[in-house]
């Protein structure tokens, strides 16, 4: 297939020209690199079957030449209002992205007759009142809080999704991502695990705010787009979670990357800092992925930190050990 991925210089977007590349498919990335960065891709550029277009997604979208599937996963991703690609200092860009990114992105599949695959995300079951979270729980979002321009932005990309599925009948679907980690996570993006990750390497306390009894489920990136790519080739069209259903403190989090790192310096913490409604639990019912696509996680919370932790070795200029 020939297919295009929006939001291709990001983490997964990155990770997903590549899978696809390696597959035998021609890809066309696009991004404006808001967020996304270029060296991401720099290790395809000259390659054959890949193309790269800079351009807004918020913009109309042309493609020249047949298109047969697009990937939509262009969006700012990031809580942490004190990282420069969080979505709090990109709420427009956010709100736009979900919005008119998602309407253009479905406007390049239904002139060309694609397939079309949303990158959704756990997100739009907000803090939630079901644990764990299955598809069919409609969440418990605050829709005008501080974190509402990404969650209300994918919900809307959603329906929109499904709307021109159903109108129009386009070959929908929708993924819906949980925690991921890996190669490729920008130093700056402000979330747990690259914050975690810098204060080990560094020797430095890591920082946890209130008791660090919230929960999160980490998926490892290579499991990710498996799963990702296998809902591509997949017939189905409602929306799918992805993500790895062990759950763990963020306490118990700190302490295994303290430990695989071997940082002496322990742990921090700090008042409760909670971004508007942060979700205190999170983990995916993932009987869906396994039960249409076969699919579940292979790779241990362990073995993916330690991948991950020589990708922030070499990014900060410490030697790998």
């Amino acid at each position: 297939m020939r297919i295009l991925i929006t939001g291709a210089a990001g983490f997964l977007g990155s990770h997903l020209c590549e899978r696809l590349l390696g597959e035998g498919h021609q890809v066309i990335g696009m991004d404006n690199f808001i967020t996304g960065n270029p060296q991401n891709l720099a290790h395809l550029a000259g390659r054959e079957g890949f193309e790269f277009i800079r351009h807004d997604v918020s913009d109309f979208i042309f493609v020249p030449g047949k298109v047969d599937a697009v990937m939509h996963f262009a969006s700012p991703a990031s809580p942490n209002p004190g990282s420069p690609l969080g979505y709090v200092n990109l709420p427009i860009q956010t709100m736009k992205a979900g919005a008119l990114g998602t309407h253009n992105s479905l406007g390049v599949a239904r002139a060309h007759q694609a397939r079309f695959l949303l990158a959704s995300t756990s997100e739009i079951y907000g803090d939630p009142l079901e644990h764990p979270q299955t598809e069919a729980y409609w969440g418990h979002v605050d829709p005008i809080g501080a974190r509402s321009v990404y969650d209300e932005a994918k919900r809307f990309a959603e329906a929109l999704t499904m709307a021109y599925h159903r109108f129009h009948g386009i070959d929908t679907r929708v993924v819906r991502i949980f925690n991921t980690y890996g190669p490729r996570m920008h130093l700056d993006d402000g979330r747990v695990v690259p914050n975690f990750l810098q204060q080990a390497l560094r020797s430095e306390p890591l920082t946890v705010y209130g008791d660090g009894q919230q929960t999160r489920s980490f998926c490892y990136v290579s499991d990710l787009v498996d799963g990702i790519v296998r809902l591509l080739y997949s017939d189905e069209h409602m929306p799918v979670n992805i993500g790895n259903p062990r759950e763990t403190t963020i306490l118990e989090f700190a302490e295994t990357i303290n430990r695989l790192v071997g940082n002496p310096a322990g742990i921090e913490f700090k008042p409760d800092l909670r971004l508007g409604s942060d979700p205190q639990r999170r983990r995916p019912d993932i009987s869906r992925a396994q039960q249409i696509l076969g699919w579940q996680p292979q790779v241990v919370l362990e073995d993916g930190l330690q991948r991950t932790i020589e990708y922030f070795r070499s990014k900060l200029g410490l030697q790998t050990v």
